[in-house]
Order: structure tokens, then sequence, then C-alpha cells
């Protein structure tokens, strides 16, 4: 949980990174200028401010970026076997039989610790709001309160290192394929389709009551779905929508799908991120043993590396719901349509 990685980073590195997020990538040649194009927000929300983050806070994302970490965080690599929509798969650059990887991680500990210091501040300041708490968990403070600005802004520094994160181990991913392909007349060239949020807030404009209004929408265990026309979609996105990117499990694959109009209607632009869970990771463990699953899943030619057979146990297959299902409601609904779909052949699990 608490790995490192190659990389660690002094104090002003990392008040840059919390600041600029995908910027501080480009200008260190991680990134490319499309690679900051097809990211959300450009990979930086411009409301970080790295002093609302403490010391601790970022004492344990020095090490950290770059690493995958823990839980259901994983690194894929997955053949497209399914196109949905020729005209989108086409302009995503999705080609049905050729190879793409995805990557899920986040914030790290830098994350975990800013949710701990302001849960803990927030509990010490609830009272004074008029707040009533059904669960301690649930604290919260009004958006304009010093609590809420400053927490807002430690949490867009936690975005701009999870963007960051992930964009390092893309640099890194690029050049294993470019090791590994090399003289076998394959190009090896990998080309960022996108790298969207979840578990994150963000203060965007909507047509609510007949007017258009600024509001925060919080996407827990969501994902944004922007349609076609919104000036956040990339420009060679725009005119389809943006892609959203709904990750299965490691036995199962994974759907690319393309944001709707009428996800800006309905559902403020956000859809799922994920299939969800039907046994916690306790009960997971106590009916999967790792070992078993790892065996069985390289039956399937799926190939796995984890952590540690626990680990592994977590996340098996059975213990989340059909992804098939849950994404074709996504797609009659309307909040998002398929492109395309893929399955895995190798995974890496934290």
């Amino acid at each position: 949980v608490g790995a490192s990685g190659a990389l660690r980073l002094s104090e002003k590195e990392m008040r840059a990174l919390l600041e600029r997020g995908v910027g501080w990538a480009l200008g260190k040649g991680y990134a490319s200028r499309e690679d900051e194009a097809h990211t959300e927000d450009l990979g930086c929300m411009e409301s970080a401010n790295a002093d609302a983050v403490s010391a601790r806070a970022v004492e344990r994302g020095k090490s950290q970026v770059g690493t995958l970490g823990a839980g259901n965080h994983f690194l894929e690599v997955d053949e497209i076997v399914e196109i949905y929509d020729e005209v989108v798969a086409d302009r995503f650059g999705l080609v049905r039989g050729r190879a793409c990887v995805w990557i899920h991680c986040g914030s790290r500990g830098l994350g975990h610790q800013v949710c701990t210091d302001y849960v803990r501040r927030m509990q010490q300041s609830v009272s004074k709001y008029g707040i009533s708490l059904p669960d301690r968990e649930l604290v919260c403070s009004p958006f304009d309160s010093p609590e809420g600005r400053e927490y807002f802004e430690a949490m867009s520094c936690a975005a701009n290192y999870a963007w960051v994160n992930r964009q390092l181990i893309t640099h890194h991913v690029r050049r294993a394929f470019e090791e590994t392909l090399a003289g076998r007349g394959i190009d090896p060239s990998l080309r960022l389709v996108y790298d969207v949020c979840h578990n994150i807030a963000k203060v965007e404009s909507y047509e609510v009551g007949g007017k258009i209004v600024e509001v925060c929408v919080h996407r827990k265990g969501a994902t944004r779905s922007f349609g076609p026309n919104r000036p956040e979609v990339p420009g060679d996105y725009r005119d389809v929508g943006q892609p959203v990117l709904i990750p299965g499990n490691m036995g199962t694959g994974s759907y690319v799908l393309v944001g709707t109009d009428k996800a800006m209607r309905d559902t403020f632009g956000s859809t799922c991120h994920g299939a969800g869970r039907v046994m916690s990771r306790a009960q997971a463990r106590r009916q999967v043993r790792g070992e078993q699953l790892r065996s069985d899943l390289q039956s399937e030619n799926i190939v796995i590396r984890a952590g540690s057979m626990k680990g592994l146990a977590e996340e098996a297959p059975e213990a989340y719901k059909d992804l098939d299902r849950v994404v074709d409601v996504v797609h009659t609904v309307g909040i998002a349509r398929k492109v395309a779909r893929t399955r895995p052949l190798g995974v890496m699990k934290g």
C-alpha cells in the first residue's frame, strides 16, 4: 500500500507538481502536448493551492508519484475486441484487434492524507454551521466556508497529483513497449485516448430551472460524461463528445463509451465509474483463493502480476457486478453510448 516509486521529489518540486499538474510533467519530458490536451481539465485544476496541503500529505506524496497503489487500482494490456460505433471509434483511434493499455490509479497516500486531514478539521467545526450528521464519516462544511474553500484547494492539488501519477506510469509503459518491440517491425507508439477522473468535486455550469448556473458536482464512484460541443472536451473530439472510460474486472474487460447531451441534461454530465461490487473485500478474501484465481485466469490466457495473493482475491471477477449489464443500462438510458469493448491479456495489480 505504501510502496514507493523510482522518483523522489523535493519540497519545491512537489509544490510545482501540485499546482501545475500535467503542465509540470510536460516541462519534465514525461508528457506531450497531445497528452495534455487529452486529459480532463488539461490535467490541472487551477483552484489548486499547495498551501492547503499538509506537510504530512506532501511527505507521503514525494516518493509515490508513478506508482499504482493497492485496492482496485491496476494496469492492464487489453485487446480491442468489439467496436459498436465505427465513426466515434475511428475518432478515438480505436481499431479492433489492436492492443491498448488501461491505467487506473489516483493520488496515492497524498490524497488519502488530504481526506484524513480535512475530515478531522470538519468534524471539529461542523457544529458552528448547525449541521447534524447521521454518521461522523459524512462530515461536511459549506463550500464557501474557510474549511470548504481550503478543502477544495487541497482536493484540487490531489487531482493534479493523480493526473501526473498516471502520466508518469504512461511514460514508463511507453518506454517498455518501445524496448520490448524494438526491431520487430511493430509500431510501439501509444497515443493517449483520454484521462478522466472519478471521486472528485468540480465547479461546472448547467441549465437548472431554465437558467445557466454554476454548481459543484461531486462525482463519487462516478465519472464525467460530457456530450458534444462542450468547450471542456478536447478539440479533436468536440463534435462527437468526451471519451468515457468504464473499467470492468480483470476477467472480463472494460468499455470505452462517449458522452451525450442527455447526460448533460439528466445527470450533470455524469455516468458510473465501474460496475460496482457485490462482495466486500473481506467477503472476497474468505471465498476466493488468490493462487487459484491466478491459475483460473491464466487458463483463459490472462497473465496476472499482483503485489499479494490477498489483494488479488479482493479483486476477483465474482466480487463485481456484471459489467455488460451495467453498461447496457447506461447505453439504453442514454447517459453514455457504447463505442468499444476490450478484453484483458495481462493484468498488473498493486
